[in-house]
């Protein structure tokens, strides 16, 4: 079996070709250029060196989330658009998992920790048993305190790894109470060759989906949508409001009886108030 994996869930960009279990080849950036600019190119330069046919591909992994927003669009325009086209069925590989599976084999707790901000992180808690990824805590969207607390009462060592584990080295240095570990730098951040090895295990499951029906996993919501409801109002509530001034969702004799109401009020000296 032959697959494509890609993963622009976070700051590294990454795409990988795994055939019967060899890694053909795998190009991975951590650099300031944005996905759309590295995503592609680094397919094509793939396809070019392994003379790849897209064709010849059984699946198409993706980094699923979380992650950045940006980058999962990115990541599932990509591969939606090669599955559809190709009519190849995408493995959906949780963010957090693949992170995980760099380390594979490794004792004691693997800790992955993407940075979400605000002083949170998407983590997750796993542990490998009998040569598999077994998760003691599936992923989520945790404050860094909330996680330490946990990973203090599960009293295991740690190994932590992840753009978080960097951002918020110096906190989770003072709140663990368990022995811990950083991964080094080749072990810490995306790789599409992870995402690809599980993608492998999903495909050999049969735990796959249509390219049409693939949705990404954000855990949580857009800073926008935090935004508009930090100031009280839902994009429900606009949308509604918008559908109530649309003079094309009101009758005529609608219209023109609002009309003579305001103009009856405003001879009177009171104008009624807008609702708002």
């Amino acid at each position: 079996m032959k697959i494509l994996a890609l993963d622009s869930s976070g700051l590294v960009a990454s795409a990988a070709v795994l055939e019967n279990g060899a890694m053909l080849a795998e190009y991975t950036m951590n650099y300031k250029k944005t996905h759309s600019q590295t995503l592609l190119p680094m397919l094509d330069e793939i396809s070019k060196m392994i003379d790849l046919d897209l064709n010849s591909l059984d699946a198409i992994a993706v980094a699923a989330g979380p992650g950045s927003f940006t980058g999962l669009r990115i990541g599932t325009a990509t591969a939606k658009g090669l599955g559809l086209a190709l009519d190849k069925p995408l493995a959906a590989v949780p963010t957090v998992d693949a992170l995980a599976m760099n380390l594979f084999d490794a004792r004691g707790l693997v800790v992955p920790m993407m940075d979400a901000r605000r002083q949170q992180v998407y983590t997750g808690i796993y542990r490998f048993e009998n040569h598999k990824l077994t998760a003691v805590h599936e992923q989520w969207a945790s404050t860094i305190q909330e996680l330490a607390e946990i990973l203090n009462a599960l009293g295991e060592e740690v190994i932590l790894l992840g753009d978080g584990a960097d951002a918020y080295r110096k906190q989770m240095e003072e709140l663990l109470q368990v022995p811990f570990v950083f991964a080094p730098a080749h072990m810490s951040r995306q790789r599409a060759g992870a995402v690809g090895v599980l993608g492998m295990q999903y495909l050999e499951e049969g735990r796959t989906v249509s390219a049409a029906d693939f949705k990404p996993e954000y855990l949580r919501k857009s800073q926008a949508e935090r935004e508009q409801e930090e100031k009280g109002t839902s994009m429900e509530a606009v949308e509604e409001r918008s559908e109530k001034l649309n003079p094309i969702n009101h009758s005529e004799e609608e219209l023109q009886g609002t009309a003579a109401e305001k103009a009856e009020a405003a001879a009177e000296g009171s104008a009624p108030e807008e609702s708002e």
